[in-house]
This record gives C-alpha cells, structure tokens and sequence, in this order.
C-alpha cells in the first residue's frame, strides 16, 4: 500500500492532468457540467459492477475514473468563480465530522453500535447547518426508482419510523398484492399503476428487512433471466427454426433444460 504522502502527490498528479487537458485538449476544453453528467452516471454503474463481480482490480479503475469526473467538475467550477475542489473537500470533511460526534466531538470513545449509529443519523443530519429542511428532500428525483424506494426506507429507519419486527413486513407485501390482483378487475389504469408500484415498494421493504439488496437480487436475476433466454436462443437456432415458430411448450421444455444444467 501506499503511504499518505505518496496518496496526496497522486491526487495532486490528477489535478496536474485535468489542468493540462482542460487547457490544452479541444474535447475537454469544450466540456460542460451538463455534457458530462451522463457519463458520470455511467462511471457510477460501472463502478457498481465491479463492485458486484468483487473485481478489485477494476474496482481500482473505476473509482480513478469517478475521480476524474469529480476533479473535472471542481474545474469547472473553478472557472467560473464558483468553487474548486478544496472547498468540495473541506464540505464533505466538516460533514462527517458533524455527523459522527461519537468520533469527532465531545461524545469521541463514548461507546455506541452500528445499529445506534443508523437509527439516528438521520436525527443528526437534520440538526446540520445548510442541510436538507426534510428528510425526504435530500433524495433526488432523478434517481432510479428502485434505489430512491429503498433510500426513502433506510432515511425513514433512521428517524426510527419502521416496522418493530421484520416479519411484520409480510402482511403488508400481501396486503398489496390483493390490492393490485383486485384493481387487475377494474377499469382504471392509473389505479393499476399505483396499486403495482405500492406492491413493489412493500417487497423492496421487505428485501431490506432481511439484509437483501433488492438492486443486487433483481440484477442476479436478470443475469439468471439472461443465461436462460440465450440458451433457448441458440438452442433453437441449432434446429433451423425461430423463436416465432416454437409453441410456449415447447421453448418452455428447451428452458427447463437449461435450467437443469445450471443456468
């Protein structure tokens, strides 16, 4: 591993590299805080995979990435007058120092728990100067639904509102699956719709009550969903015929095969 001065000459070698070619680079030079956001969302989802695969090696790769786009971003604020990335740093470090007393303040070697510490976290957020006014505001809209469910849980836990035992969940995950098997019999789209996405966020609850990423479980499956489908894919185009051409018995046999050898 590295020692803390080699850390800070790396950092500051980025830095060195992001003032080069925001100077000297037309591409980069042209880039704006609005065009590289979506890259950004792909870094992050890159960086999930690899994290997923306990690929550490690209895990390595795709944090230096994130980095980049981070360093970037400081850049481009330094350019406008706005802020730089010292100041960017100096947030996040007077953030988790107000957040975690238990370390930093006057409670510092007081002894808590993980789960003290998440049960009232967001009671200590909501004491910081310049924070969210709500709890729920600090959650964007534009994140993916399936995480925003589960983030809105956990922040809802950690002001202590949550179910007192986990198997409780389950009453209600069957609550919603009536609702959404009744309104199936009604005339009423948007009561469908919200019926559904009731049923989906009291099943994302109750992944989190058992300690399961609902995001990790969906991908696992997807990726299962994905073997299996291309198995029946090849398999069928090894006969000389297509998929349209099969009868549902029949690629459900050519599926239970594959599932069988363990795809």
């Amino acid at each position: 591993m590295h020692s803390r001065e080699e850390k800070l000459a790396a950092f500051g070698r980025l830095l060195d590299v992001m003032d080069a070619l925001r100077e000297q680079c037309p591409w980069n030079a042209a880039q704006t805080m609005e065009s590289i956001r979506p890259l950004t969302e792909e870094e992050v989802y890159e960086l999930s995979d690899a994290i997923l695969q306990g690929d550490r090696a690209a895990t390595a790769k795709e944090i230096g990435d994130l980095l980049y786009h981070m360093v970037f971003y400081a850049r481009i604020a330094q350019e406008e007058g706005a802020f730089d990335i010292a100041d960017s740093l100096q947030k996040v470090a007077d953030k988790m120092v107000f957040r975690h007393p238990h370390v930093f303040g006057p409670e510092a070697g007081k002894a808590t728990t993980a789960k003290e510490i998440a049960d009232t976290w967001e009671l200590v957020k909501a004491k910081e100067k310049g924070g969210n006014k709500t709890v729920m505001s600090g959650i964007p809209n534009a994140m993916p639904s399936l995480l925003k469910a589960l983030s809105m849980q956990e922040k809802a836990r950690g002001c202590g509102f949550d179910w007192e035992k986990k198997e409780d969940v389950w009453a209600k995950v069957a609550e919603e699956y009536q609702e959404v098997e009744q309104a199936t019999k009604e005339d009423d789209p948007v009561h469908l719709k919200e019926e559904f996405g009731d049923l989906l966020f009291a099943v994302i609850n109750a992944a989190r009550l058992y300690g399961v990423d609902p995001e990790a479980a969906l991908n696992f499956t997807c990726d299962k969903f994905r073997r299996r489908f291309t198995y029946l894919e090849e398999q069928t185009l090894r006969k000389g015929r297509s998929l349209k051409e099969m009868t549902l018995a029949e690629m459900d046999a050519i599926w239970d095969e594959g599932k069988a050898k363990g795809l």
